[in-house]
């Protein structure tokens, strides 16, 4: 049966919603009522394989969105699954989605031996805010890539040589190539590195340097730390706060073939394994509606 137009634009609507932190945590506790409603309302467009369990729903939905529906959520997971993960290899590796950085939040950081800005243009996007979002990125990341449309790629490319830029192919999922590699760059700026830091952490890159902490207390030790930090070589500096960054360590359980259209979100909820198994097994529940 075809899509009228209308029915079309919200059975989208509604299973994009699917993939949204609200509707993650409501699967976590078990609480399957959202979801039932969508699938109550677009019964007549569910094929029956879809029907033995939440899980096999699901997939349905995103293979939908995939092919009809590109939206952030399918577009970042797109990047996550076929090729942000195949740069896990090294076992220090770190990735985060979202990271402020100043007024900025990168779609995604990733910090292994050199710290890695993403930021995500589609073809619905604007460029106004761009050149801001690159100074933001240039103080605290080594590398920044561009992710945007092969069809679109003339309008960045002029924006700003140092840094890469990735393609990717409307219509074909998953398919992301180089177009132009980055510069690497290490002239971070210490006062937004800060920002960035928790206590603990900028704490310890000064004690590392120094050999000592000075002594301070809770309401003079950020201004004492930073001034002391500026003083710290770029290179060591660089070094120190990537070595920090990387502690926030995470589970992995991002994964290219099981569950594949959950790893945004498990990324977006920093899911530990033991709460993505418990995800997985509320999922593959049957659907009792």
């Amino acid at each position: 049966m075809e899509f009228t137009k209308r029915e079309d634009i919200n059975l989208l609507r509604d299973y994009s919603s699917i993939f949204t932190r609200s509707e993650a945590i409501s699967l976590l506790k078990g609480d399957f009522s959202s979801i039932n409603l969508k699938i109550n309302r677009h019964s007549k467009k569910i094929p029956n394989s879809a029907y033995s369990s939440y899980a096999k729903f699901i997939k349905h939905a995103y293979k939908i969105l995939e092919k009809s529906y590109q939206n952030e959520y399918v577009f970042k997971n797109s990047f996550l699954t076929h090729w942000l993960i195949n740069e896990l290899g090294e076992s220090n590796s770190i990735i985060f989605n979202e990271f402020r950085a100043g007024n900025s939040v990168a779609d995604m950081a990733m910090f292994n031996g050199v710290s890695k800005a993403f930021e995500i243009k589609t073809e619905f996007d604007s460029d106004k805010r761009l050149k801001g979002q690159i100074e933001n990125y240039k103080q605290v990341f080594n590398e920044i890539y561009l992710i945007v449309p092969k069809s679109k790629v003339y309008l960045y490319s002029a924006i700003d040589e140092a840094v890469g830029i990735i393609l990717f192919d409307e219509n074909r999922v998953g398919k992301f190539e180089v177009y132009r590699k980055p510069i690497f760059r290490e002239n971070l700026n210490p006062s937004l590195l800060m920002e960035i830091l928790n206590t603990n952490e900028y704490k310890k890159i000064v004690e590392s340097y120094y050999d000592e902490l000075p002594e301070m207390n809770s309401f003079n030790q950020y201004k004492i730390c930073l001034e002391l930090i500026k003083e710290i070589p770029i290179l060591e500096l660089n070094h120190l706060y990537l070595e920090q960054i990387k502690k926030r360590r995470f589970d992995k359980v991002l994964s290219k073939y099981n569950h594949k259209e959950l790893n945004q979100i498990c990324l977006a909820l920093k899911l530990k394994k033991k709460e993505k198994r418990n995800l997985i097994e509320n999922l593959n529940q049957p659907i009792l509606i």
